[in-house]
């Protein structure tokens, strides 16, 4: 993936929701200009839930999801229901399809609660209305109103006005902060310790190592970049200390020795918490560590699906880490991908990845479903730099800007 590429961790989530049959692939289709879903007459085409990263105008970036109908039956459909009711967790803005000839239904109401429930901005986009026997609404203007919007997606009329309204919806990252650049000055001096080992991915970096060369150089500072073990040599090299130095969280306590302690020095881990909104639970949570016991259960969860190494950082480091730092014999479980628990009640303490490849929005909701069970939450790089002793050096960098 080049620089320039969009993750879909920054991409704006559009969930298009409603009951079979509504219309919702045709809508999806129309608001793409693409043929993104299998569009069928017969109920329940959609299965599974359709993704699809994109340039959208006037959005820019974004997902769209194509949910299954939340009106399905048995228990297959079931299942769907479910999934659908899980986009809800990730999707930054909705749209209703609701079919215009048959009305608002109980399900639709239904899911509608749920929006508001989940304070998920919406639309309701009432689709056929060519079908419809205008003589009985008064006109188009006096029908709708700031949340919905009658469109067709077999004539595609208005479909470009749902487009506006839909970006009306969308806001800006919640919390506005960059991942890195609003510490910097004009000409800074930043190093990156990237190691590169069996954990490091083939010909590429990770998304928080890309996003920070960027945001480094938009900030108009340098960047250095330097593996784990050539760090010494490179401080040398470079002729004054460097303003920052971030790490990856893996090599936490052997760069803490080398680098000066008058010099900042974090994780992109710990820079990604508050990138995503959750520093202050992160940083509240990881004092959990030094309170298990035994038999308590850690639920250890990444938003990626990569494969895994022989010396994996969720599945294999930071749980004989764990272990070793508490002397307790806890129990590990793990969670990839989109895979998250509902209950979390049974769990003692949460550890999450930095959370890059997941937005902004499913990330509080897991942060959130740990709230409401009372289970602390935090991640990688808090966890990894408390028990390596250096937890309070790497939040130094946040007190410069607070």
């Amino acid at each position: 993936m080049g620089l320039g590429d969009t993750p879909g961790g920054e991409r704006i989530h559009i969930g298009f929701f409603g009951r079979r049959n509504a219309g919702k692939s045709s809508i999806v289709n129309a608001v793409t200009g693409q043929e993104l879903s299998v569009v069928s007459d017969i109920k329940g085409t959609t299965t599974d839930p359709v993704y699809k990263s994109m340039e959208l105008l006037p959005m820019g970036p974004v997902v769209i999801i194509d949910t299954p109908g939340f009106d399905d039956e048995g228990a297959l459909g079931e299942l769907r229901v479910k999934k659908t009711r899980e986009i809800l967790n990730r999707a930054d803005c909705a749209v209703l399809v609701v079919d215009s000839v048959l009305g608002k239904t109980k399900a639709d109401e239904e899911m509608l609660s749920l929006f508001k429930e989940k304070q998920l901005p919406y639309l309701i986009a009432y689709n056929k209305w060519d079908l419809l026997d205008k003589k009985e609404y008064k006109t188009e203007e006096q029908t709708a109103d700031e949340k919905s919007v009658f469109v067709s997606a077999e004539t595609n009329c208005h479909i470009k006005e749902l487009k506006e309204r839909i970006a009306g919806l969308i806001k800006e990252k919640e919390n506005g902060c960059r991942l890195v650049g609003d510490f910097l000055k004009p000409l800074d001096l930043v190093v990156l310790v990237v190691p590169i080992d069996k954990a490091a991915p083939k010909g590429r970096l990770i998304l928080p190592q890309q996003q920070a060369i960027r945001d480094i150089l938009e900030a108009g500072a340098m960047s250095v970049v330097v593996r784990d073990t050539q760090l010494q040599a490179a401080l040398k090299k470079l002729g004054r200390d460097p303003d920052l130095v971030i790490t990856d969280s893996q090599a936490f306590s052997e760069v803490a020795e080398v680098v000066p302690d008058h010099v900042l020095l974090t994780s992109f881990s710990v820079l990604m918490a508050r990138y995503k909104g959750f520093l202050d639970a992160a940083a509240s949570g990881v004092k959990a560590v030094n309170q298990l016991q035994d038999g308590d259960r850690i639920l250890i969860s990444e938003g990626c699906t990569h494969h895994r190494q022989c010396n994996d950082i969720g599945t294999v480091k930071i749980p004989a880490w764990i272990k070793k730092y508490t002397g307790k014999n806890v129990i590990i479980e793990t969670s990839s991908g989109r895979s998250f628990p509902e209950d979390l009640s049974g769990y003692r303490l949460v550890i999450h990845c930095g959370g890059c490849m997941l937005n902004e929005r499913e990330i509080r909701y897991r942060m959130q479903c740990a709230g409401d069970a009372g289970v602390p939450f935090t991640n990688y790089g808090m966890v990894i730099a408390q028990m390596k002793g250096i937890l309070e050096r790497s939040m130094e960098i946040f007190r410069k800007v607070r």
